[in-house]
C-alpha cells in the first residue's frame, strides 16, 4: 500500500477492512470491487485530479484548502482511503469514513470568479460541485480500466450504476447509471462554460506533472502521468493547456503498471482483507455439521 500514507504500508484503516458485522455496500468481485482493485487506478487517480480541477469552484477549494503542495502523499493518501473504505468496507467503516470526509468539507467554503467573471459563494457541499466530482472520478476510473484493465462483470455501464452508491451517499442526488450519461453530463457542463482552465488550473497541472517523487519512481510516474493526459479527449486537453505526447505512453503506462502490480504483491491488499471479514461471515452463517 504505497500511497495509503503509512510508512510500514499497512495503515490501521486497511486493517479494519477485515472487521465487521455486515458484506459492505458492494458485492465481492462485483463491478467496483474489479475496478478499485486494480492496478490502472494509479492512472485514474491522476486523471480525476485534472478533470476535477476544470471547474472553477472545486479548483477554488483545492486552492484555498488542500495541503496537496506541502504533502502530496498524505493528499492522495486520503482520497485512496476513501475509495478503498467505501469499497470494500463494512457498513461500519463506511459510516466512519463518510464522517470523517463530513467533517472537513463542513469547513470547506469561500469563493470563486465563474466563466461570466462573477463572484460566486462555494462550499465542499454545493450540489454541482459534488456532482463535477463524482462525475470526474467515475469517468477517469473507468477510462483507466477500460484502457489498462481487463473485463468488469455486468461491464462498465455495471461499474457507473454500483459507483452511484457512493455518489448518492456523498450527496449528489441523481447520479449517472451509464457510460453515455457519464460522457452526457460531462459534455453539458462544457458547453455551457461552466468549464474552464486558467492560472490556477495551470498551477495544478504543472504541480501535477511533478510531483516530488525521488529516485526510480520519477519516471514511472512521469509515463502515467502522460498516460492520463493521453486518455483524456481533446475538448477538455485544450483547458488543461496540456497535449498529447507523440510518444507511445499508453503502452509505456502498461509496462509500468505490470512492474507497480508485482511491487504491490509483498503487503497485504484491500480487497484481500475485505475477503477475510466475507469468509468468517461466511463460517459464522453456515449451520453446523
Amino acid at each position: 500500500m504505497p500511497l495509503s500514507g503509512d510508512p510500514d504500508g499497512t495503515p490501521p484503516w486497511v486493517l479494519r477492512l477485515a472487521q465487521g458485522d455486515d458484506r459492505g455496500l458492494f458485492a465481492e468481485d462485483g463491478a467496483a470491487w474489479t475496478v478499485h482493485a486494480g492496478i490502472p487506478t494509479l492512472v485514474a487517480g491522476i486523471r480525476a485530479l485534472l478533470l476535477q480541477a476544470l471547474h472553477p469552484g472545486a479548483m477554488a477549494g483545492v486552492h484555498d484548502w488542500s495541503r496537496y503542495r506541502e504533502d502530496p502523499l498524505g493528499r492522495l493518501s486520503g482520497t485512496v482511503r476513501w475509495v478503498i473504505s467505501l469499497t470494500f468496507g463494512s457498513t461500519e467503516q463506511v459510516q466512519a469514513e463518510l464522517g470523517r470526509v463530513g467533517r472537513f468539507h463542513a469547513s470547506v467554503r469561500g469563493e470563486y470568479a465563474d466563466a461570466t467573471g462573477s463572484t460566486r459563494a462555494y462550499s465542499a457541499e454545493d450540489a454541482e460541485l459534488v456532482d463535477w466530482v463524482h462525475l470526474a472520478f467515475t469517468d477517469a476510473f473507468l477510462t483507466a480500466h477500460e484502457v489498462w484493465g481487463g473485463p468488469v462483470p455486468g461491464g462498465l455501464d455495471a461499474y457507473v450504476d454500483e459507483w452511484a452508491t457512493a455518489g448518492r451517499l456523498m450527496g449528489v442526488a441523481e447520479p449517472p447509471t451509464s457510460v453515455a450519461d457519464v460522457h452526457e453530463r460531462m459534455d453539458l457542463l462544457l458547453t455551457n462554460d461552466t468549464l474552464r482552465g486558467g492560472e490556477q488550473v495551470d498551477d495544478v497541472v504543472r504541480f501535477l506533472r511533478r510531483v516530488p517523487v525521488e529516485g526510480p519512481l520519477r519516471l514511472g510516474y512521469r509515463i502515467l502521468f502522460e498516460a492520463a493526459v493521453a486518455t483524456i479527449p481533446r475538448r477538455y486537453r485544450r483547458l488543461l493547456g496540456v497535449r498529447r505526447s507523440w510518444l507511445p505512453v499508453v503502452t509505456a503506462a502498461r509496462i509500468v503498471l505490470r512492474v507497480a502490480q508485482r511491487g504491490l504483491g509483498a503487503g497485504p491488499r484491500a480487497h484481500d482483507m475485505a475477503r477475510q471479514r466475507l469468509r468468517r461471515l461466511d463460517a459464522e452463517d453456515s449451520p453446523p455439521e
